[in-house]
């Protein structure tokens, strides 16, 4: 297969791109009285505007050329029906698997992987219950108050944000994470629990994480220290699937949830590896969250591509990466409880399609995955977004909102959404002024994200629509998003200096 760039609608988008760049967002506007109506979608709730974007019906329809030289239907099929479309390493993918609302069978190498999955959710939800019941105590006999989970990458980042998004003060054990090799982390995260009431997750697929074992080893020390080393089976659970090593470490075999290789790491907190979410929220719950993510899954699957949220955001991406050499995408949710939804999204964009070969090693000779970074509003406001403004890169910005006010604060919410509303408009329209230095350009990209709450289902649809916006570009740039072959480098060295030292 071609690559990209030299298929005629990428030919036909740059010729296009160039001839439109003078087309400002305020001119689209006073030409196209429905725009904002007319490019907005809607899921359940939640809400995808891009109007304030440079697309327009000639650009959509292009790229709906690329995407049908591409395949990316034919793509999509093969994903959600467990053909290997990790090619490199010879693996489904199906995370979406993993949220089925059904039981569909789903054969991979002639197997069905469902009834495997509904023995893990039937084991995760039992303990889940045991655990904030009161039914598993510490070994002290005494109810668990706090979760730590102890993970890296995947294993951190997804159940990171997710508890600290959806866990209400009060509701439930309260979840903490170590994830750095730092001590600092480690240190400061237990000093403040009872070992007693303390209940550690401990996420590795094949339990050889360098950096995971680390800390569970010190985390577990400082259990025994407490209360002696029979308290080890009580007071941690594994997810993995190495059994040997489980039971070496001194966890009970019972208290393992499996894992399978058809789970990419940054996709995994819908599995498993989501047990520290479900333990902060409870499992029905942990099962809302499960069916948002199937919701936008079914959208993904089924709805025309010009109507596609994950395909639409995958065109709005690209049309800047590529056409209009935007190098960021400014990730920025006005929402306290979703700050780390930048550092997820970081990984998820990042290791997926920080690629530079296709999928049959060819070197591409096109920019493929931006740089992902971002701040919760407002407090970004008062950092980076002098640069987004009146800076010289032109940087596309998601706002992400919420529109319904769940501290019930009247005040601080109509004060918030006021800031990312007067954001967006800032940075496309702009400002003239007499004064070059007080003088804002506009004509600056945003795509609005609003979700009428934030709750388990809605924060399924806005990770899942993120999920499949990364599969569709890898799809267009002709990459594989599902191995990270770059990070294995520096382990192996950092490995090779410890054994020197």
């Amino acid at each position: 297969m071609s690559k990209a760039s030299a298929l005629p609608a990428w030919q036909a988008l740059r010729t296009q791109t160039k001839q439109t760049a003078s087309v400002s967002l305020a001119t689209l506007f006073d030409s196209e009285s429905d725009r904002q109506a007319r490019m907005s979608l809607t899921l359940d709730g939640l809400e995808v505007d891009f109007s304030r974007t440079h697309l327009t019906a000639e650009t959509v329809a292009l790229f709906l050329e690329l995407a049908k030289a591409q395949e990316l239907e034919a793509w999509r099929e093969k994903m959600f029906t467990g053909a290997k479309i990790n090619t490199s390493e010879n693996r489904a993918v199906l995370h979406t698997a993993l949220r089925a609302q059904d039981d569909t069978p789903l054969m991979i190498d002639g197997q069905n992987v469902i009834p495997a999955l509904r023995a893990m959710q039937a084991k995760a939800a039992a303990f889940v219950s045991a655990v904030r019941d009161g039914k598993h105590l510490g070994a002290t006999g005494q109810k668990i108050t706090d979760i730590v989970n102890i993970g890296i990458g995947g294993s951190d980042l997804g159940p990171r944000l997710v508890a600290g998004a959806l866990q209400k003060a009060g509701a439930g054990p309260r979840v903490h994470f170590i994830a750095n090799v730092d001590a600092a982390e480690s240190t400061l995260t237990l000093a403040p629990l009872n070992p007693a009431t303390t209940l550690f997750v401990i996420v590795s697929k094949t339990f050889t994480t360098q950096e995971t074992l680390l800390n569970a080893r010190t985390a577990r020390s400082w259990l025994i220290a407490a209360l002696g080393e029979a308290a080890t089976a009580k007071h941690f659970v594994a997810v993995s699937t190495n059994r040997e090593a489980v039971e070496a470490f001194g966890i009970d075999a019972t208290n393992m949830f499996e894992m399978w290789d058809w789970v990419g790491g940054r996709y995994s907190v819908w599995s498993a590896v989501g047990l520290s979410v479900a333990l902060a929220i409870g499992w029905e719950g942990f099962s809302s969250f499960l069916a948002g993510a199937a919701a936008m899954d079914q959208h993904f699957r089924t709805a025309p591509l010009a109507q596609n949220m994950p395909v639409l955001m995958a065109m709005t991406g690209l049309f800047y990466r590529n056409f209009r050499n935007a190098g960021a995408i400014a990730i920025l949710p006005y929402s306290e409880q979703l700050r780390n939804l930048p550092r997820f999204l970081q990984q998820l964009d990042m290791e997926s399609n920080g690629k530079s070969v296709t999928r049959e090693g060819e070197a591409v000779d096109y920019a493929t995955g931006p740089i992902i970074f971002g701040e919760c509003g407002s407090v970004g406001q008062h950092s980076f977004h002098q640069w987004l403004h009146q800076g010289t890169d032109v940087i596309p910005v998601d706002f992400i909102g919420v529109r319904h006010d769940a501290w019930h604060k009247p005040e601080h919410h109509a004060v918030l959404l006021a800031h990312m509303k007067a954001q967006a408009e800032a940075l496309k329209s702009g400002r003239g002024n007499a004064d070059p230095a007080r003088a804002n350009p506009g004509n600056k990209p945003s795509t609005m994200i609003w979700l009428d709450t934030l709750d388990p289902y809605s924060l399924g649809l806005l990770l899942a629509l993120y999920e499949h916006k990364v599969f569709c570009q890898g799809i267009l740039w002709g990459i594989n998003s599902f191995d990270q072959f770059g990070v294995e480098l520096g382990k192996k060295l950092a490995s090779e200096i410890l054994e020197k030292q």
